[in-house]
């Protein structure tokens, strides 16, 4: 095949790729073109020097071809600026005067279920010391194996399960209030809890780990979507500051982390700072920010982080936050649009319509 060839025929699958994501559809095979905006960029801005090098612009065709292609590279790149490292932060950084009572280290992990090496993340978990650990994909067997090292942690709230969406939280501060949800499927639970910092502050944690859309699991994102703006939901009506955690099956710069976000009044920590892709650890080239911590504008970064290996598909994320509301006004996220209102409520109106049609089907059996 002539490289000219070649090119043109990428830079369809360019133009393809780049629109899919735009469709307003919830399928799997659509919403997983929100993943790869990191990958399209590099290869498109290769496509474009490789262009340029090898060929001359001698037809209309040639010119065509390269605005196509530079509207791609322009329109990937601008999904992923944000989170590039330019220090234009989201979530500023901490003060210098640190209040150590007004600060709270989490460390949060995708453990992988049927990884039985339970002593990497043990010895993790011992190197980082948190004041709170939040570990998905956690069973019987996790819960188990993690006890010893669990167990100066007083306050917990374990969800084990056997379907890859067990939750297990533990504190070393005190929890009050806390609830287990199924917000939209009931066999995938979500926490809610209140965190009382050593200044006796009390701050609202919500943790989460949605269905992904996956053809062998659910074909579709709905579910997903609907309880991440359950979420957010909640987040805008809570009275107390919020810290949102979990493994999202969802990337920092898709629509519905945008919508998000914009929804709940949240900020992101990785915003100026970079990937922390966490997401595939068992790949050196398809990797994403799937586990996110979002926070509303009381407080500011100390250390942000991803961990080493822990024989999971997911790398460990670690961070440091102070709580500094007095600085909140220097962080406001703007107000969500009535479009925005609306197009949350339609997500999670689509999901109840979705389990609703369920449940009568599998009274009809």
């Amino acid at each position: 095949m002539k490289l000219k060839t070649f090119l043109l025929g990428f830079g369809i699958l360019a133009v393809l790729l780049t629109l899919a994501p735009i469709i307003a559809a919830d399928y799997w095979w659509i919403r997983m073109f929100d993943y790869p905006h990191t990958q399209l960029t590099i290869l498109t801005m290769v496509a474009l020097v490789v262009y340029f090098a090898r060929f001359d612009m001698r037809s209309w065709k040639d010119y065509a071809f390269v605005a196509v292609l530079s509207a791609c590279f322009i329109f990937q790149l601008s999904k992923i600026y944000p989170y590039l490292p330019h220090n234009q932060y989201e979530v500023g950084e901490a003060s210098e005067d640190i209040k150590q009572e007004n600060t709270l280290r989490f460390f949060a992990a995708n453990v992988l279920q049927d990884n039985k090496n339970s002593d990497l993340i043990i010895k993790e978990l011992k190197n980082q010391n948190p004041d709170i650990i939040l570990l998905t994909e956690t069973n019987h067997n996790w819960k188990k194996s993690l006890s010893e090292a669990t167990s100066n942690f007083p306050f917990k709230i374990e969800v084990p399960m056997d379907n890859t969406y067990g939750m297990l939280l533990y504190s070393k501060l005190p929890l009050k209030n806390s609830k287990i949800n199924f917000l939209v499927d009931d066999s995938i639970p979500s926490i809610e809890t209140i965190v009382e910092l050593r200044s006796g502050k009390d701050v609202q944690l919500f943790a989460i780990h949605p269905t992904p859309p996956m053809p062998q699991h659910n074909p579709s994102s709905t579910d997903r979507d609907a309880e991440m703006m359950i979420i957010a939901k909640k987040t805008r009506a809570s009275k107390l500051p919020v810290i949102v955690a979990g493994d999202f099956n969802d990337v920092a710069w898709s629509s519905t982390t945008g919508l998000f976000k914009a929804v709940g009044g949240l900020l992101d920590v990785r915003v100026g700072r970079g990937f922390f892709n966490t997401f595939d650890a068992t790949s050196s080239i398809l990797r994403w920010p799937l586990d996110h911590f979002f926070v509303t504008e009381d407080f500011r970064l100390v250390d942000c982080r991803t961990i080493a290996n822990i024989d999971s598909d997911h790398f460990p994320f670690y961070l440091t936050l102070s709580f500094e509301p007095e600085n909140a006004n220097m962080q406001k996220p703007a107000a969500p649009t009535k479009e925005q209102i609306v197009m949350a409520n339609t997500q999670i109106a689509e999901a109840k319509k979705k389990q609703e049609e369920e449940n009568n089907r599998n009274k009809k059996e």
